[in-house]
């Protein structure tokens, strides 16, 4: 029974995941090695996770705390320009817009993870606020200004050049 559970589980919402995470961190490989070890980790501990009031929420913040582990071990990131993103698979459910992930890319961490949960996980200002233990007014100003940033970026992007 619980392993029918979490593949239900697993199935209907890795991608959602996958998704927000992405947001989050603006690059694919790393999204992905970081959910697979979030589903992992939610396998792991399904008994808990099961019960948890947003399911979806704990695999994504999972994957978010893992990525600081990570980071801390590292002590630092590797910055590669000039490399391109490996492309998403054309028409897959998990693709996002290249535009809109490279204006992800630009906001700061946390108005990235309150994307990925308001937007891509459709979770409520409450929820996200419990699920990145920070306070409801604080991810609707996060939210806010990273909307606003965004607008710009991609109204901006998509004007016409002036002065033609």
């Amino acid at each position: 029974m619980r392993q029918l559970e979490f593949r239900d589980f697993y199935r209907a919402d890795r991608d959602a995941c996958l998704r927000a995470v992405l947001a989050g961190t603006g690059d694919r490989q790393l999204a992905e090695d970081l959910v697979a070890e979030a589903f992992t980790r939610a396998w792991v501990a399904w008994p808990k996770v099961s019960r948890h009031p947003a399911p979806r929420a704990w695999v994504v913040r999972t994957a978010f705390n893992t990525r600081i582990s990570w980071w801390r071990r590292r002590r630092r990131e590797i910055a590669v320009d000039g490399v391109p993103d490996v492309p998403a698979a054309p028409g897959g459910d998990d693709a996002v817009d290249p535009g809109l992930l490279s204006a992800l890319r630009r906001l700061p961490q946390r108005q990235r993870e309150v994307i990925a949960y308001r937007v891509f996980l459709d979770l409520d200002t409450e929820a996200t606020a419990a699920a990145l233990g920070i306070a409801p007014g604080t991810v609707t100003a996060h939210l806010s200004r990273a909307i606003a940033t965004l607008r710009g970026q991609l109204v901006h992007a998509e004007s016409p050049e002036e002065g033609r």
